[in-house]
């Protein structure tokens, strides 16, 4: 059940996330990203959330990506986590911004390597006409950086999500459930009850 007394919405969601980690150790933390596009016609994909705290909400793509041109365009997005097994939702809504190019290349140094000459191979979101074209890409990387460290692409980076707002949600029986949500002010979060 939700915590009644908390007023810190990122501390609240910290305990849920731990939850989630202790009973399922193996799944990473998974959010559908909401992004909208010049035309205001939304998307929605499911994205890795690498880091949270009072400075925001962080995720990584490549910037020519659809996702990514979205989110320069428009910074305003939505975020969606769901928990089935918990019976459990957050939903998140804010601005992003770029993160700073150290912190984005202390996370790409982090990623396995497969990973990193993924980001130089793949151009995301353009049409793929023949697979053989990503599989002679990801070879040609593969032998520029054999013998070096591989370095961030420049149209790679990351994005924080400062939120606006913060709702919890909690499945009971009949559904009613539990919805609280959390509002960014002057004076910090304000939080209050919604109706089912």
């Amino acid at each position: 059940m939700l915590n009644f007394k908390e007023n810190n919405p990122i501390k609240l969601f910290g305990e849920w996330v731990t939850e989630m980690h202790i009973n399922t150790p193996d799944k990473p933390l998974a959010v559908c990203l909401a992004t909208v596009d010049s035309l205001g016609r939304p998307s929605a994909r499911m994205v890795l959330l690498k880091g949270y705290g009072s400075n925001g909400f962080i995720f990584y793509t490549n910037l020519k990506s659809l996702k990514g041109r979205h989110l320069i365009a428009n910074q305003n997005v939505a975020l969606c986590f769901y928990w089935e097994l918990f019976g459990r939702q957050v939903r998140v809504e804010g601005e992003v911004s770029l993160v700073s190019s150290k912190d984005a290349d202390v996370y790409f140094r982090s990623r396995p390597r497969d990973s990193q000459i993924s980001a130089w191979a793949s151009r995301q979101s353009e049409t793929l006409n023949d697979s053989k074209i990503l599989d002679e890409s990801i070879k040609i990387y593969t032998e520029k950086f054999a013998e070096s460290e591989i370095p961030r692409p420049d149209f790679w980076s990351g994005f924080r999500l400062t939120p606006r707002n913060i709702e919890f949600w909690q499945q009971r029986p009949s559904r009613l459930h539990q919805r609280l949500l959390f509002e960014v002010t002057e004076n910090g979060w304000n939080r209050k009850w919604l109706f089912p």
